[in-house]
């Protein structure tokens, strides 16, 4: 297996080179695979282990380094998918995909000069294209392990199905098998283009209506059959089961508002996508996510979780 930055291996630091042309691709591919970076970071960081583990003499003696990590990064993240659905039936509510911020908003607060040094936090190394979008990694929930690996390796990361195999352990041909049965999941929730190009002034239409306590307005912006579902994690209060219907999003907002005074909303990138972000004392507590159909907002995904608000609460967020 090959990787688009094996040419400038300097094989003489196998180690140093696999790192610096690695990290971030196999950053990306986990966070895609887990939908959580803190499980991406860990799982990379295992795979490093792995790595490091082995002796000098076995390190130059694999021809490509990258194909290596990213052969192992995916068995990892292989098994940790299996062990994650039997965890995920124990979560307290909800489970949603951790959302990212958007990479100059991470960096804000930030000495000046910092943005020239590589990046601490993992989430900076996350490329933030349609397939890390909250409606993307939702669906990419519904899956099979096996369907999500070879869609992810093939589809996005564009690897060949001979290759998806070694990962997945199958034949090629069960690999693409498995990929088109992902693809068509995907194909058939992918909003238009031209649903999400206007998502900026919707979300922004619906954050004003929010701060008013206009319930009327709120009804107005989300689709009739909308649905909220918002993740606690069981660490924070709130609801366990979606919401379901434009007046019932609109009434819990409101009632959200009341329990919480001061709640300050602030328009923010969420996975690539516009958001919210909800304040409260200065502390982030909710990042909200949205999907766009015929002119309105039709889901609205909210993470309360703490553990998974980290990148928004750690490095300068507000």
């Amino acid at each position: 297996m090959s990787t688009p930055s094996e040419a400038g291996h300097d094989r003489s630091e196998p180690g140093l080179s696999v790192i610096v042309d690695e990290r971030r691709q196999l950053i990306n591919l986990a966070y895609r695979l887990l939908g959580s970076l803190a499980e991406a970071e860990d799982a990379v960081q295992e795979t490093y282990t792995r790595w490091y583990a082995m002796s000098r003499q076995q390190q130059e003696a694999i021809a490509s380094p990258g194909a290596w990590l990213t052969t192992v990064a995916g068995r990892i993240c292989l098994d940790l998918l299996g062990s994650a659905r039997a965890r995920r039936e124990r979560y307290v509510g909800a489970w949603i995909p951790e959302p990212l911020p958007d990479r100059t908003e991470w960096f804000s607060g930030r000495a000046a000069g910092a943005g020239s040094a590589e990046p601490d936090d993992p989430a900076d190394r996350i490329t933030l294209d349609e397939s890390v979008n909250m409606a993307f990694l939702v669906v990419l929930e519904s899956m099979t392990p096996a369907e999500r690996v070879a869609f992810i390796l093939h589809d996005v990361f564009r690897y060949p199905f001979a290759e998806v195999a070694e990962i997945v352990g199958r034949t090629p041909a069960a690999c693409r098998q498995l990929a088109s049965s992902a693809r068509r999941r995907i194909h058939a929730v992918r909003a238009p283009a031209a649903a999400t190009a206007g998502q900026a002034g919707l979300v922004r239409d619906f954050k004003e209506a929010w701060e008013a306590k206009d319930i009327k307005a709120l009804v107005d912006l989300l689709d009739p059959d909308a649905t909220m579902t918002a993740d606690g994690g069981g660490l924070v209060g709130t609801v366990l089961r979606p919401v379901e219907g434009s007046e019932h999003i609109a009434q819990y907002l409101i009632h959200i508002s009341d329990k919480a005074p001061g709640l300050t909303l602030l328009e923010r990138t969420v996975n690539g996508r516009p958001g919210l972000v909800a304040q409260h004392c200065g502390v982030t507590v909710t990042v909200a996510a949205f999907s766009l159909g015929g002119g309105r907002i039709t889901r609205i995904w909210a993470v309360r979780n703490p553990e998974k608000l980290r990148p928004w609460t750690e490095n300068g967020q507000s």
